[in-house]
Protein backbone atom coordinates (compact mmCIF):
# COMPACT_ATOMS: atom_id res chain seq x y z
CA UNK A 1 0.00 0.00 0.00
CA UNK A 2 1.34 3.64 -0.89
CA UNK A 3 1.58 6.45 1.10
CA UNK A 4 -1.56 7.98 0.05
CA UNK A 5 -3.30 4.67 0.21
CA UNK A 6 -2.24 4.45 4.01
CA UNK A 7 -3.13 7.83 4.94
CA UNK A 8 -6.85 7.52 3.01
CA UNK A 9 -7.35 4.26 4.78
CA UNK A 10 -6.61 6.01 8.20
CA UNK A 11 -8.88 8.94 7.05
CA UNK A 12 -11.42 6.78 6.94
CA UNK A 13 -11.27 5.14 10.28
CA UNK A 14 -11.79 8.26 11.87
CA UNK A 15 -15.12 9.37 13.74
CA UNK A 16 -16.91 12.25 13.18
CA UNK A 17 -15.25 14.35 15.44
CA UNK A 18 -11.75 13.64 14.47
CA UNK A 19 -12.68 14.03 10.75
CA UNK A 20 -13.87 17.43 11.50
CA UNK A 21 -10.79 18.47 13.29
CA UNK A 22 -8.54 16.95 10.41
CA UNK A 23 -10.79 19.05 7.97
CA UNK A 24 -10.22 22.69 9.68
CA UNK A 25 -7.08 21.65 9.98
CA UNK A 26 -6.41 21.09 6.69
CA UNK A 27 -8.28 23.73 5.07
CA UNK A 28 -5.48 26.13 7.38
CA UNK A 29 -3.24 24.52 6.14
CA UNK A 30 -3.85 24.51 2.53
CA UNK A 31 -4.39 28.01 2.84
CA UNK A 32 -0.90 28.99 5.03
CA UNK A 33 0.61 27.22 1.93
CA UNK A 34 -1.45 29.32 -0.32
CA UNK A 35 -0.43 32.47 1.00
CA UNK A 36 3.31 31.27 1.16
CA UNK A 37 2.99 30.49 -2.26
CA UNK A 38 1.39 34.13 -3.18
CA UNK A 39 4.33 36.22 -1.16
CA UNK A 40 7.12 33.84 -3.13
CA UNK A 41 5.57 35.17 -6.41
CA UNK A 42 5.43 38.55 -5.35
CA UNK A 43 8.72 38.93 -4.21
CA UNK A 44 9.79 37.19 -7.45
CA UNK A 45 7.82 39.64 -9.37
CA UNK A 46 5.48 37.10 -10.81
CA UNK A 47 2.61 39.03 -9.87
CA UNK A 48 4.12 42.59 -10.99
CA UNK A 49 1.44 42.25 -14.11
CA UNK A 50 -1.19 42.73 -12.22
CA UNK A 51 -0.01 45.63 -10.90
CA UNK A 52 0.65 47.08 -14.30
CA UNK A 53 -2.84 45.99 -15.64
CA UNK A 54 -4.29 48.27 -12.37
CA UNK A 55 -2.25 51.00 -12.86
CA UNK A 56 -3.22 50.83 -16.81
CA UNK A 57 -6.97 50.60 -15.89
CA UNK A 58 -6.51 53.49 -13.28
CA UNK A 59 -4.94 55.63 -16.19
CA UNK A 60 -7.43 54.82 -18.50
CA UNK A 61 -10.15 55.95 -16.42
CA UNK A 62 -11.79 52.64 -15.54
CA UNK A 63 -11.56 52.44 -12.23
CA UNK A 64 -13.55 54.12 -9.41
CA UNK A 65 -13.03 54.50 -5.70
CA UNK A 66 -13.00 51.89 -3.18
Amino acid sequence: MGVIENIEAQIEKLDAQSFAALRDWFIDHMHARWDKRLEVDSMAGKLDFLLDEAAEAERRGETRPL
